[in-house]
């Protein structure tokens, strides 16, 4: 999955021949998963179609304050347009619209938009050999960076003029790429390594039954998507499920049994930088499991359990560096039952889940928690999907590394 899946993208066309491209990056942007809307100046409609871009961006192509000929109409808000904005992208962006943009100009809907911009700036400049080493652009360039703009070089090679030197604009195959390396680079947990359990785990009493519990797994799954749109890799050991990542940072590993996700868990532990255990691992299992199916043969049938190894408490034993989560589903005295699995298990954050909160436990896509630190800070919070939960989680883990 593309890092500007889910990204709000605003990209600004300008008057340069190179403005033809914009529609295979807008289809780019469509199919790595972004949003996109078109700002165009009106000098670039002589190259492409608003027509075009709005087809292939699924939204309607902005280029003028108002619809001159509706006397009612509303105005395009740029500020609006700014703040929607996750980044905005200036491609082509020709001499003229550089220097507008660095001096302030404010002339045009595009202008106007890139002023009232809170996100992240880039710009691809296209126009010819000469034009793109003047000292007046290379000014723009400067001062564009200066305010913290980035600039996605030309390349080289044929011109429009027929010359063949620098300031082609960069292929939409290579800004795209420049985007996502650039934006991959800026993620709060690049380069950090986090385990994650996730789903039930099942015990078997033959080869036919086994003890199991009603966890689907989402939970630990959209923890692992949203580590791993974060920036980080991913190691998801998973009990069973239907569940499959969307990421390809996500290394998932299949596992049936506790002990299984202890082995696996085990196995990555010292190489990771973080652990959430939010697998719902059996307590106990059947002490001789039969080889063979069980008949059906008397009333009533009894079976010896044995206790599975607790993976959370073993792992809280062999913490050095990592930052260790755990989770706990309480019925009765649940913070202070909490607060004794923090300490018995060595945990820097326990999250804690309560069957007596409506909308929340296994099987629902919402979830209510609370979070426990091991200071003992208490922060309830309101019941939300299980994915902003996630996001909550791993916002824990990115202030105790940049705290």
């Amino acid at each position: 999955m593309s890092v500007l899946s889910g990204k709000k993208i605003v990209l600004g066309v300008s008057g340069g021949i190179a403005a033809y491209k914009t529609a295979s990056l807008v289809r780019l942007f469509i199919k790595a998963g972004a949003d996109v809307q078109v700002v165009m100046t009106p000098a670039s409609k002589d190259f492409v179609t608003p027509l075009t871009l709005s087809t292939l961006s699924k939204n309607p192509v902005h280029s003028t304050f108002y619809n001159e000929e509706d006397e009612n109409a509303v105005w395009n808000n740029h500020v609006e347009l700014g703040l929607w904005a996750d980044l905005m992208l200036i491609a082509p962006a020709t001499a003229n619209t550089l220097s507008k943009m660095a001096n302030g100009v404010c002339d045009n809907l595009l202008i106007a938009t890139y002023l009232s911009a809170k996100c992240p700036v880039y710009f691809a400049p296209a126009m010819d050999l000469d034009m793109y080493k003047h000292p007046s652009t290379l000014a723009s360039f400067r001062l564009l960076e200066q305010f913290g703009n980035t600039i996605i070089p030309a390349e080289s090679g044929e011109l429009a003029s027929g010359l063949s030197g620098e300031g082609r604009m960069a292929e939409p195959e290579n800004i795209i790429a420049f985007l996502e390396a650039d934006l991959e680079s800026k993620l709060p947990l690049k380069g950090k390594k986090i385990l994650i359990t996730a789903g039930p785990t099942y015990e078997a009493i033959d080869p036919v039954r086994f003890i199991g519990n009603h966890s689907s797994g989402k939970m630990g799954f959209d923890i692992a998507e949203q580590a791993a749109s974060l920036g980080a890799e991913v190691i998801l050991i998973s009990g069973p499920t239907h569940l499959k990542p969307k990421s390809s940072k996500i290394q998932q590993i299949n596992v049936t049994s506790a002990q299984q996700m202890y082995d696996v868990s085990h196995d990555y532990f010292d190489a990771v930088d973080a652990a959430i255990a939010a697998a719902a691992v059996a307590d106990y299992r059947p002490k001789f499991p039969a080889s063979q199916k069980i008949k059906k043969t008397e009333d009533a049938f009894t079976i010896e359990l044995e206790k599975t190894q607790d993976i959370l408490a073993s792992l809280g034993k062999l913490k050095k560096k990592q930052f260790l989560v755990g989770f706990a589903l309480e019925t009765e005295n649940e913070i202070e039952n909490a607060k004794q699995k923090i300490q018995k298990k060595n945990l820097d954050l326990i999250v804690l889940n309560s069957l007596q909160d409506e909308g929340a436990g296994f099987g629902k896509s919402t979830n209510k928690v609370t979070f426990i630190d091991k200071n003992f800070n208490i922060e309830p919070m309101p019941l939300k999907s299980k994915e902003a939960v996630a996001e909550d989680i791993l916002n824990k883990v990115i202030q105790h590394f940049y705290a």
